[in-house]
């Protein structure tokens, strides 16, 4: 006799596949989960999580290297066990995949251990080491997620051509890296080495890092980027890539970089080969499955969520979009994802964070906007902690006051987002922004200072 189909099925076990699985079994129907890997996708194994306790790492090493004498610590013959510096984020990593293993078993989540192929429209072989088992469904949530772009005529090695993954397990600190892309990843290894010592230069093709940053936040990062002694240059195409005997030569228009590697960070590419889309006539555009505002591809009752469908490539609207989309398969969904309220983060110091829109892009829109502004300068907390870089910039609707946008540069501005990210949610005004009592001594009293200035009400200014 045939087995039941599960209620949903879903292909990846990444933050957007493991947070779908979770909140479709809490709303009471049968879930499978398909994962050739480790659970937790690239975020949990080879990004979010263990590259933040690399660079955790790398602002001990920045401080210990750099600034110890301010802090009264002295000391003679400083080292670094570089080992063990990668081994303590492995083992970060592990802790947290356990982790979701025990949410599986918990919330009676079935995990098959394989590689998934639509073979029928409600059948998905899973090939594990050659033995094969169909898995039938109902509704099928495809979360295969993505992985790097390589530059053309640049293959990686995984020795001297190499990816976030091959940066985040390094046998050694290379004496000089080139980092291409001037994005997330690229701003946040172009921190984590320097601190180590390394002598790192980042190439952008765009005339700035983080391109889709507010422009006053990244001319601060690249200010910030050149005290650290971190080559910047923007506005620069890449025209090609030499292996040599002790490194690579990178070419540009500019000048000829030398270094003992090239990390290469120009963007993600969604996984949709191999699955069988083809076949069922599943759209995929550009490289990226094609879904509509719930997620869902041309084939009703299949669906695609996080960086295969290639909306916003970030760990954190994955596992919303998992939401939604078992909230929309049970009947339950009243909205679907607010692409205008999705923070974005970069984990360098200083740290870059932002939500909604940028001060140029309000006006494009035709809003009549105020801008608030507060620097960490004079900022009580960021003196005593001695992070006094960068600062925060509000805008809002000048009619109504609605926080159109928030943009912050500086220490825990990854912390401090979710303050803009709430009063967005609640539709907050700068009204009432104002009139909320923050803690003092805290980072997040800036984000209180920059509402009142856009109120001309500044204090501490």
């Amino acid at each position: 006799m045939a087995a039941e189909p599960y209620d949903v099925v879903v292909l990846g076990g990444g933050p957007g596949g493991y947070v779908a699985a979770i909140r479709a079994a809490q709303l009471g129907l049968r879930i499978a989960v398909i994962e050739k890997d480790n659970l937790g996708g690239i975020c949990l194994n080879w990004g979010c999580i263990p590259t933040k306790a690399l660079l955790k790492n790398a602002e001990h090493a920045r401080i210990a290297r750099l600034e110890g004498a301010e802090w009264g610590i002295l000391y003679d013959n400083l080292r670094f066990d570089f080992e063990r510096v990668i081994q303590r984020s492995r083992e970060i990593s592990s802790r947290i995949v356990k982790g979701v293993e025990f949410l599986m078993k918990k919330n009676k989540i079935d995990v098959h251990r394989g590689v998934g192929t639509l073979t029928a429209k409600d059948t998905l072989t899973v090939d594990h080491d050659g033995k094969q088992s169909a898995v039938k469904f109902k509704h099928l949530i495809l979360a295969t997620g993505g992985r790097p772009c390589a530059l053309p005529g640049a293959p990686f090695d995984g020795e001297r051509v190499i990816s976030y993954f091959e940066a985040m397990i390094p046998k050694e600190i290379p004496k000089k890296l080139v980092i291409i892309g001037g994005g997330a990843i690229g701003c946040e290894f172009a921190y984590f080495y320097n601190a180590f010592g390394t002598d790192v230069t980042v190439v952008e093709l765009l005339d700035s890092l983080l391109p889709s940053e507010d422009k006053e936040v990244t001319k601060e990062l690249q200010r910030s980027f050149k005290k650290q002694k971190i080559n910047v240059m923007t506005g620069t195409k890449v025209e090609g890539v030499e292996v040599t005997k002790s490194g690579v030569k990178v070419k540009t228009a500019k000048k000829t970089l030398e270094a003992d590697r090239v990390l290469v960070s120009i963007g993600i590419q969604g996984n949709v080969e191999n699955l069988g889309l083809e076949e069922f006539g599943i759209k995929t555009e550009r490289g990226f499955i094609v879904t509509d505002e719930y997620d869902r591809t041309n084939v009703p009752h299949i669906y695609a969520i996080g960086d295969v469908n290639g909306k916003v490539m970030l760990a954190h609207v994955a596992s919303h979009q998992g939401s939604v989309v078992a909230e929309h398969i049970a009947g339950k969904a009243s909205h679907s994802v607010d692409y205008d309220a999705v923070p974005s983060c970069t984990y360098c110091q200083p740290q870059v964070a932002s939500i909604g829109w940028t001060e140029e892009q309000a006006k494009e829109k035709g809003y009549e906007i105020k801008v608030g502004r507060y620097p960490f300068r004079p900022h009580g907390k960021a003196v005593a902690t001695g992070e006094n870089e960068g600062f925060v910039k509000l805008v809002f609707d000048a009619q109504y006051g609605e926080l159109l946008g928030a943009h912050i540069i500086g220490h825990e501005a990854t912390e401090m987002i979710a303050e803009a990210g709430a009063a967005k949610s609640a539709e907050a005004t700068m009204y009432s922004l104002a009139e909320t009592i923050h803690a003092h001594p805290t980072m997040s009293e800036a984000f209180h200072e920059a509402t009142l200035d856009a109120l001309g009400r500044a204090i501490h200014l």
